[in-house]
């Protein structure tokens, strides 16, 4: 229960931090490049209270399993924040970065308030794909696709909430997002899903390498 309750709080917490890093290096691009903001304020707490706390928490619920137990024991010496979970973070805020600044810069060619929208929209649900990645150091396959029900349930729940922003027309000057358009939504979603993509692709072959 010690071994399992210590990596679901450091999975929470790479959740949290991975996804940050991104949003941190979308504003980063945009201010390099003199560009407009990517996102408004009110973009950024509807992500940081809504649509990050459910899946966090949810990560921290992740069932125990009982194979840590044929792991060796963790150093006391070793930091919570390693370099080796340092550089996980890293790279998956890359990921979910790339992913982001592609829907951007793809809403620019209409204005400016397409772009923030698409960002922020291809971010908050890059975000909640990724708390399925941060599940576990192992594939999805391996612990089980539905053994957590409550990551559905923040998903769902998050992926909810993002469309009543966006779809439902007066909330549109609150949030601050424009109307988008079906190929606009589907662009979203395809750029949304290729950091869950990336990281289970990294993630299967990492899996492979070890066993061989």
């Amino acid at each position: 229960n010690g071994r399992s309750i210590y990596e679901n709080i450091q999975n929470s917490i790479r959740f949290l931090l991975s996804g940050n890093t991104g949003a941190i290096l979308v504003v980063l691009y945009a201010t390099l490049f003199a560009l407009p903001a990517p996102f408004a304020p009110v973009h950024l707490l509807f992500i940081n209270l809504l649509t990050d706390s459910l899946p966090a928490i949810a990560i921290g619920l992740e069932p125990h399993n009982k194979k840590v137990m044929y792991e060796k024991p963790r150093d006391i010496r070793k930091p919570l924040l390693s370099k080796e979970f340092a550089t996980k973070v890293a790279l998956e805020g890359v990921v979910i970065a790339i992913a982001t600044i592609i829907a951007f810069e793809i809403g620019r060619q209409a204005d400016t308030i397409t772009a923030s929208t698409m960002a922020f929209a291809t971010l908050c649900l890059a975000r909640l794909f990724h708390g399925f990645n941060c599940r576990s150091r192992k594939p999805l396959y391996k612990i089980g696709l539905f053994s957590n029900k409550e990551s559905w349930l923040a998903f769902l729940a998050g992926v909810i909430l993002l469309h009543i922003v966006l779809l439902i027309p007066v909330l549109s000057g609150v949030f601050e997002v424009a109307d988008l358009d079906w190929l606009q939504l589907f662009i979203i979603y395809g750029l949304a899903i290729i950091p869950l993509v990336v990281v289970q692709l990294w993630k299967m072959v990492a899996q492979k390498g070890a066993v061989q």
